[in-house]
């Protein structure tokens, strides 16, 4: 099987890692739109057009059967044009873990850290109302501007990316919130540092797993067999940070196998 992910820069990656955990028998193809990042500060019609671009580079390239939209703010822009114009992919978005936090929190309190995009995103809101009608839980949001470039740039532990967490942190210690959202697949890169910050045991929601396996089903429903190996192609329309994508991969058996390609889209 021949799967498409793609994402505004390395974020997706920690998706293409969850992947590798559950998922065989395939070949990966990775695009990493450096040359646009972030999209969270892009325009929906901007972030659109991107997808369909990429949709169309994977297929054409690689005869692509599965895409995956590894970033929620390309997920709200995107997903249901791409499902209306490419009916025959498989196709699965990314969205924030609220109903797994929902289910998790013991203190009724769960913050969520997302891109300025996303939380202003139709599909973000009408998820939010959908889950939060008749519960007691209280939703602590937090836009993030600026995190992805730091995560980008490999700022990861800088003190300045520790200033901007603490910041948005404060409230969410001061409500007692045992459970947060991350909202970004760039975000699972800054876990550590966000559970430094917060000092008491939390529970952190990602999406990575989840996602995967929702490829897994969804492939073996078309008779893909999972078993074998993977390769792994990462295209990138702009630098890419290769520190990072060995700090991703750093504990995955395809460490050195993954090929770093630059692409025009």
């Amino acid at each position: 099987m021949k799967v498409g992910v793609f994402d505004s820069g390395l974020g997706g990656l920690t998706v293409v890692s969850s992947i590798t955990e559950v998922f065989k028998g395939a070949k990966l193809f990775y695009v990493a739109d450096t040359k646009y990042a972030p999209y969270g500060q892009k325009t929906q019609e901007q972030i659109l057009k991107r997808s369909i671009d990429i949709t169309e580079f994977l297929i054409k390239e690689h005869q692509i059967s599965a895409l995956i939209i590894a970033c929620n703010t390309a997920t709200s822009a995107a997903v249901k044009h791409l499902r209306e114009k490419f009916p025959k992919l498989i196709l699965v978005g990314t969205e924030p873990g609220i109903k797994p936090a929902i289910e998790a929190t013991k203190t009724n309190n769960i913050g969520v850290l997302a891109t300025p995009a996303t939380l202003k995103g139709d599909k973000y809101q009408l998820l939010v109302n959908e889950l939060f009608e008749n519960k007691k839980v209280k939703l602590y949001e937090q836009a993030c501007p600026g995190l992805v470039e730091q995560i980008e740039k490999g700022q990861t532990d800088s003190k300045l990316t520790y200033s901007m967490l603490e910041s948005w942190l404060k409230p969410m210690i001061e409500y007692n919130v045992d459970t947060i959202v991350l909202g970004c697949t760039h975000y699972p890169l800054i876990e550590k540092q966000i559970k430094n910050i917060m000092k008491y045991d939390i529970t952190v929601i990602q999406t990575g797993l989840a996602i995967a396996k929702r490829l897994i089903d969804l492939s073996s429903k078309k008779g893909h067999v999972n078993e074998g190996s993977l390769d792994i192609t990462i295209y990138a329309t702009d630098d890419i940070n290769e520190n990072m994508i060995n700090k991703i991969f750093e504990k995955s058996e395809y460490k050195n196998k993954i090929i770093i390609r630059k692409c025009n889209i």
